[in-house]
């Protein structure tokens, strides 16, 4: 499964999920059969090769129709910042659904 992640910086040591109104780079990461497998980075949220199936964000007050319009889960990762945390929760199914 493809996930994308707004990201505060590119270097991923650094990088900690970011409000959407505040992204400076997305993340994609390609998950398979438990185990990360691929992490992309591009300014441009649509320029993946691949079709990102979820986005990930870091609270419940984020805009996230133009992601629900695109058929995308939307999933709230209220405590994670890292990649490393967030790829965890999500295995673990520690990330939250969206909040109406």
């Amino acid at each position: 499964m493809y996930l994308l992640v707004p990201m505060d910086s590119e270097i991923l040591d650094d990088a900690s999920i970011t409000k959407l109104e505040d992204v400076k780079v997305w993340t994609q990461l390609l998950i398979q059969e438990g185990k990360l497998v691929e992490v992309n980075h591009n300014t441009d949220q649509d320029a993946f090769e691949n079709f990102s199936e979820a986005v990930i964000v870091i609270n419940d007050n984020e805009y996230v129709w133009p992601f629900m319009e695109k058929s995308m889960m939307v999933l709230v990762a209220h405590t994670q910042k890292s990649i490393d945390e967030i790829v965890e929760a999500y295995l673990f199914k520690e990330l939250h659904d969206l909040a109406y």
